[in-house]
């Protein structure tokens, strides 16, 4: 079975999640927001205490506070890095992102070395995690869907009630209108929605109830 931890990190309230198939140990971690020590240690320690191989991290955009904890990863566990190459400039300016932000906490900049692209599968295990192509919040934006738990990672596509902000570079409100009814709301309505910020919700409530649409 896939199982899911989620960790909310950093000054943005940012949703990491760690998945891992519990027959195989194989794990892979989706946009790892850790910026501090404690933070660090909290998913280190839940590593050990699980058991579990990271293999990859997973992500849905490279904004400031989904890549905090990306090097640390990295170079903790020597894990692939796997994003859409359109995002790249985002982590090749992290220091920049934390600039506008008022953060002034030296990073390094995140370097893409597994470019993705729609239909892209991903394997945790025995589980297959399909790469979708959600651009609108960001230029290279991503959901990661996995069909036999019914559930999408949705990044800040879309969330309860809501869709991500489009007002940063390469941001678009018409495309990512276009691509949350394209490739989230053609998922079955039961599938959840694990978003980069907020609770959970479902592909149909989302189509109910969603004011922006």
């Amino acid at each position: 079975m896939l199982k899911i931890k989620v960790f909310a990190f950093n000054f943005f309230d940012e949703n990491t999640y760690l998945l891992w198939d519990d027959a195989t140990k194989d794990a892979v971690v989706i946009d790892p927001g850790m910026l501090f020590d404690q933070e660090r240690q909290t998913f280190d320690n839940e590593v050990k205490s699980l058991g579990v191989k990271l293999k990859m991290v997973l992500q849905t955009h490279m904004h400031l506070d989904h890549i905090f904890g990306t090097n640390h990863l990295v170079e903790e566990y020597g894990v692939e890095v796997a994003a859409h190459p359109a995002d790249a400039f985002l982590g090749e300016t992290l220091a920049d992102q934390c600039k506008r932000f008022g953060i002034r906490i030296p990073l390094q900049p995140v370097h893409i070395t597994r470019p993705l692209a729609a239909g892209d599968q991903i394997t945790v295990g025995k589980h297959v995690i399909k790469v979708l192509t959600v651009p609108g919040h960001s230029v290279g934006g991503l959901a990661f869907y996995c069909e036999d738990i019914a559930t999408v990672f949705s990044g800040d596509s879309l969330f309860s009630g809501s869709i991500g902000r489009t007002d940063l570079p390469g941001g678009s409100l018409p495309l990512l209108l276009q691509s949350i009814k394209e490739q989230l709301f053609s998922l079955p309505d039961d599938t959840v929605v694990l978003s980069g910020h907020g609770p959970s919700t479902t592909v149909g409530e989302e189509k109910r109830s969603n004011p922006y649409f």
